[in-house]
């Protein structure tokens, strides 16, 4: 007994060097059962990314030798990197983030502030706290990262060295996310401009060769030099330069190391700036209460007294969208998130169309298109999803909500003032990938006939511009309804949160791998079938459990199972088009299925909140009084 309570203790004094908000995720993390129902997902997803790369490199018709072996042991262990570096950076800015805006939302984050906890112990016991489940999940990808080695093509220094980016991105993405949580007070403000500020560090540093182009600075710098500088900063570079090793000789310390280094180093400043500031940005927009008047005074100013200071404002016949339009119902400040976004799309339009024009003709090549369109969509999408969830969570956390749900306001004034105000806030996230989609509709790369026959050309682009244009609208449709019923279907804002958005995420990021897939081995497509399969039902199940949830109904089952259909049948129908040509299919076709599913997910979402609303939100039963 003395043993065991002598290391109890030991513990307990190891975990509060950290302070007790760690302590606490220390200890509960484990007793959680979704931490288990995680663990055994992503190792289900590890094991469909193995199965596919066999299918890849070997197949299942021949017998494998060791060659077949080390090749399959390169590319798994390049997709599994690859694959992680794009997930664990997205989810650990989320994952800090919505951490400190929940305790934000619920007036608990003042609470903190009124303890003994010193700063530093609040801030970084918050942000290795929601990092405590992505760093076990990491701890799990060491051990098959290492059995790779088995196969041959990888070396240890390797897998030391991607496991340490892969660390360190994580650290600085979620160190990211808590400042910027700390610093903004509105839950949509936190997560807009984290995801914002890390695009736009990703676009610089790929902006990095610019700089030889000064000519105040030019003359001084060589592409080399350049170069060594992305591969210290760039995520990706670092990762690439792991994957794929110079033969020459390269600088004394690898680039992994260095990128490692500079992302403690981005991690150390960005919380020393949060602990800092802690208790100058907190608390913010507190009311200042004024001193109590004479009453005399207070008689004479009772006829002309109101809620609130200043003139009189009139309602709308509907308050709901009145107040999500004409009052500061998402902070103070929400154009400096709108003039990030727009520097961003610079940034990305530029890069994508630069190579496109820069020579004076204008020239295509296969997928152009995707390379301006596809993360301005993905971008606008996840800034729509976070804005349609937090109109409803922000409502929640503050005890509004319950008020709002039993005053007289009928579910339609309710729900279409909330969509109202979601639409009214989010139409310039909107515009921009209608606009560039225009764009490339307008250089001819959104269909590759020949150009011998201009008629032909224009009616296909056309056509094309027509289907892709819909097909955005209606995504833009269905990632709003997500968010709104993912809300009110979800008692706790942060899962709710990370629902909304990791389902935007997902289909993204599912949709560009099964691209990436077939577009490895496009002759034997047909072999791919068994892990796209296995997609699928992966996909199915997970917009099961985000759509329905505790209440499930036939037209959500139904939606679940449409949506990742239809975009396999799209993604299949652009990419493997005509067998033996390089021509797409008609967009027609691809654009009707994406359309009917997702329309159908809107509708299946909408009706039941405007027709059995407390039914919808499990209130009560259909068979209740």
């Amino acid at each position: 007994m003395a043993n065991e309570a002598g290391r109890q203790a030991h513990h307990d004094e190891e975990t509060a060097l950290l302070g007790p908000i760690f302590a606490r995720e220390w200890l509960t993390v484990p007793r959680r059962p979704n931490h288990y129902v995680l663990r055994a997902a992503y190792v289900g997803f590890l094991w469909i990314l193995g199965l596919t790369a066999w299918q890849t490199a070997v197949g299942w018709d021949r017998t494998a030798t060791l060659g077949d072996n080390a090749r399959f042991g390169v590319l798994l262990f390049q997709i599994f990197t690859l694959v992680q570096l794009v997930l664990v950076p997205f989810f650990a800015a989320l994952s800090a983030a919505s951490a400190i805006t929940q305790e934000k939302d619920r007036r608990t984050f003042v609470l903190l502030l009124l303890t003994d906890m010193r700063s530093w112990e609040i801030v970084l016991g918050k942000l290795l706290g929601s990092l405590l489940q992505i760093a076990l999940l990491l701890l799990a990808m060491v051990p098959v990262l290492v059995l790779i080695m088995l196969l041959g093509g990888v070396a240890l220094s390797q897998v030391l060295q991607a496991t340490l980016v892969l660390a360190t991105s994580a650290l600085a993405a979620g160190s990211v996310g808590c400042v910027v949580a700390l610093w903004r007070d509105k839950t949509f403000q936190s997560l807009a401009l984290t995801v914002l500020f890390m695009v736009l560090y990703l676009c610089l540093v790929q902006g990095l060769p610019f700089l030889a182009s000064l000519p105040w600075l030019g003359p001084h710098l060589s592409s080399e030099t350049i170069t060594g500088w992305q591969k210290w900063l760039g995520p990706y570079q670092a990762m690439l330069s792991i994957l794929e090793p110079s033969d020459a000789g390269g600088p004394a310390l690898p680039p992994a190391y260095g990128y490692a280094l500079a992302m403690l180093a981005i991690s150390a400043l960005l919380n020393a700036w949060g602990i800092i500031k802690l208790r100058v940005w907190n608390p913010s927009g507190e009311p200042i209460m004024q001193r109590e008047a004479p009453e005399a005074a207070e008689e004479t100013d009772r006829a002309r007294a109101h809620a609130a200071p200043g003139r009189v404002r009139t309602v709308w016949a509907n308050p709901i969208l009145w107040r999500e339009i004409c009052t500061r119902a998402y902070g103070r400040r929400p154009l400096m998130v709108k003039i990030a976004y727009f520097i961003v799309l610079g940034l990305v339009s530029y890069y994508a169309l630069a190579p496109l024009w820069g020579s004076g003709r204008r020239e295509s090549h296969d997928l152009a298109a995707g390379y301006g369109l596809v993360p301005i969509g993905i971008l606008s999408l996840l800034l729509i999803g976070a804005q349609a969830v937090t109109a409803i969570t922000s409502e929640r956390d503050v005890g509004a909500l319950d008020l709002l749900l039993v005053t007289d306001l009928t579910p339609h004034e309710f729900i279409f003032g909330k969509l109202g105000g979601i639409l009214y806030n989010v139409a310039v996230y909107m515009v921009p990938p209608l606009i560039l989609a225009a764009v490339y509709a307008a250089d001819g790369l959104l269909a590759t006939p020949p150009r011998a026959h201009p008629e032909l050309l224009r009616y296909k682009n056309t056509e094309a511009l027509i289907c892709v244009l819909g097909g955005i609208v209606v995504l833009l449709a269905f990632v709003i309804m997500l968010g709104v019923h993912v809300a009110l279907r979800t008692p706790k804002s942060r899962l709710a949160v990370i629902n909304t958005l990791a389902t935007v995420f997902f289909l993204s990021a599912g949709t560009l791998i099964c691209i990436g897939i077939i577009l490895i081995n496009t002759r034997r497509f047909e072999a791919q079938w068994t892990s796209f399969v296995l997609f699928l039902f992966a996909g199915i199940a997970g917009l099961y459990w985000v759509l329905s949830g505790d209440r499930p109904s036939v037209a959500l089952t139904l939606a679940s199972w449409f949506c990742p259909i239809a975009v396999y049948y799209t993604v299949t129908n652009i990419l493997i088009g005509k067998p033996g040509s390089a021509e797409s299919t008609d967009p027609l076709m691809p654009f009707l299925v994406t359309v009917g599913a997702f329309g159908f997910t809107v509708l299946a979402m909408l009706v039941p909140l405007l027709s059995e609303f407390d039914v919808a939100l499990g209130r009560t039963t259909a068979g209740g009084d």
